[in-house]
């Protein structure tokens, strides 16, 4: 089966995206005044209320600042994330914390170890290894492909397909040659969640092909109704424990814990013990206080649905105020609008726009995808983060509307 027809074309191993986005909006906008006071809604930074207990149990651990921390994280952490796993993703004690799961100094680090981590661990012996991603993707995929030393292949992910990429046509050699597939659900920036059935039939690629599935899931508790499926619950629908898999999760959207820098990385025990070796030696541990935080943050629940219900009025906001022009744009995760502005000349034309007659600043979707032959997936979108209180994003949404209604 041809990898053509989805796939972007083949780059050297060491192939970046030339800047990252804000840099590259940056330059776009360069010598035009903002129509109006500034409205940013670019960067995908929590802006809502940290946890009420965060001061306090910092303060209790202060002492712990003097010590260094283990690779893994301490027991209480990974006892209580562990336990927060094994509820949300109903795995009935099937992955042991002590064995499943570890710290990571924040979600970013975790995901570009776990391409060197899979590099080592599978040890293939193609001369072009690759990582997978989808396009539109989250830039530190396209760094870990190129930390690996292995090919970044770009999976098309449009409207055609959901917002996810088509499985259906992924080559066989492509896969035998991959040693990491990275997957974001709720997916930045689209907000498609990966049901059940797709989680599964990833793993059984990944078992069948010899690759380690990367699951990125920090927006997994930013959803509207229903929590999305997640990789750990569909490897233990279909047994063989959690061979292949691995979940990435962090504190930053769930808890707006962004600067804790602290995260978890759950899944294959096999794979773990190999790659806490590997860290051991080179990954930053996570301060045992900045654990303690974190540990209590697994462990109230509370505080994740008061922030979820501000992220649901928000979109009901944005749905009130854009329908009328872009029809439904509410997504099933995380905290961004990804509006479809082809007819207005396309994502930077629209920024530009936004930016000089309202002030408005908004992200490119090109800036977020690689360019393929027939064009760049991402380049008739805009992305906007609902990440400031209700008022300011609606009279951000409302200049929107203004500005593209008339």
């Amino acid at each position: 089966m041809s990898d053509t027809a989805t796939i972007a074309p083949r780059s050297p191993a060491s192939a970046l995206p030339s800047d990252n986005p804000f840099q590259r909006l940056a330059a776009v906008l360069e010598g035009i005044a903002p129509g109006a006071d500034p409205i940013v809604m670019t960067i995908g930074e929590p802006r809502h209320p940290i946890p009420g207990f965060t001061g306090e149990v910092l303060q209790a651990h202060l002492a712990e600042f003097s010590r260094y921390p283990a690779i893994t994280g301490t027991e209480d952490f990974r006892a209580a994330a562990g336990a927060w796993l094994d509820a949300r993703y109903r795995l009935g004690g099937a992955l042991p914390a002590s064995m499943g799961v570890v710290a990571l100094n924040g979600s970013r680090e975790g995901l570009t170890f776990a391409a060197l981590g899979a590099r080592d661990y599978f040890a293939k012996t193609d001369e072009r290894q690759a990582v997978l991603m989808p396009n539109p993707f989250y830039q530190t995929y396209a760094a870990a492909a190129h930390v690996a030393g292995a090919e970044a292949v770009y999976l098309d992910a449009g409207p055609q397909t959901g917002f996810l990429p088509d499985l259906d046509q992924l080559d066989p050699a492509l896969l035998d040659r991959t040693v990491a597939f990275f997957l974001a659900s709720p997916a930045n920036p689209q907000g498609a969640a990966v049901d059940l059935e797709m989680w599964c039939k990833l793993i059984e690629l990944a078992r069948r092909h010899r690759f380690l599935l990367i699951a990125d899931e920090c927006y997994s508790e930013i959803y509207r109704d229903t929590p999305p499926p997640g990789v750990l619950e569909a490897a233990l629908a279909l047994g063989e424990g959690f061979a292949n898999v691995l979940s990435i999760n962090s504190l930053s959207k769930r808890s707006n814990l962004a600067g804790l820098r602290c995260g978890i990385a759950a899944g294959d025990p096999a794979f773990l013990a190999a790659w806490t070796r590997f860290r051991g030696l080179c990954a930053p541990q996570v301060s045992m206080p900045l654990q303690a935080v974190a540990a209590a943050a697994y462990r109230d629940e509370a505080h994740v649905e008061e922030n979820r219900r501000l992220y649901n009025e928000k979109f009901a906001i944005a749905e009130r105020e854009l329908a009328p022009l872009f029809g439904p744009v509410t997504p099933a995760g995380g905290f961004f609008l990804w509006l479809d502005v082809s007819r207005w000349g396309g994502g930077v034309a629209v920024s530009r726009r936004l930016w000089a007659e309202a002030g408005v600043k908004v992200l490119p979707g090109a800036f977020l995808s690689m360019d393929r032959p027939g064009g760049n997936p991402g380049e008739a979108y805009i992305r906007l983060a609902l990440v400031d209180d209700a008022a300011t994003v609606e009279a951000g949404l409302a200049c929107v509307l203004a500005v593209l209604g008339d």
